[in-house]
């Protein structure tokens, strides 16, 4: 599975942004999907996640602003992202593979990661 992240930018705290994720080489639909960010000088960290059955989980630090879609017959995940913060800032990725403890665990040990979109948001 390869995976594309895009629709990153620099906007404005309280703005809204969509990334977008496309995945391609296989179907994705018996996949859980999600989103991890990396900001400078920092631990990355989980951000959402959506399982093939469409259950979603989210970090706490974003629960109640972002939303995690998917389309399984476009092979593409959607994360909206609502009432953005500084603390938002960071490099977004894309990440997909079987639902295990290794979202939560050991993300290193996922298998499949796009290459990062940056997400900017400024006081």
């Amino acid at each position: 599975v390869q995976l594309q992240a895009f629709g990153g930018g620099s906007v404005q705290a309280g703005d809204s942004l969509r990334l977008s994720c496309a995945a391609s080489g296989r179907s994705f639909s018996s996949y859980a999907i999600g989103w991890f960010r990396q900001a400078p000088d920092k631990e990355r960290e989980f951000v959402a996640v959506s399982r093939w059955s469409g259950a979603t989980y989210y970090a706490d630090s974003v629960e109640g602003r972002f939303t995690i879609s998917r389309d399984n017959a476009k092979n593409m995940v959607y994360l909206q992202m609502n009432s953005l913060k500084p603390e938002d800032t960071a490099v977004y990725y894309c990440v997909a593979d079987a639902w295990s403890s290794h979202w939560f665990k050991r993300p290193a040990l996922l298998d499949y990661w796009g290459q990062g979109t940056q997400v900017t948001v400024s006081s």
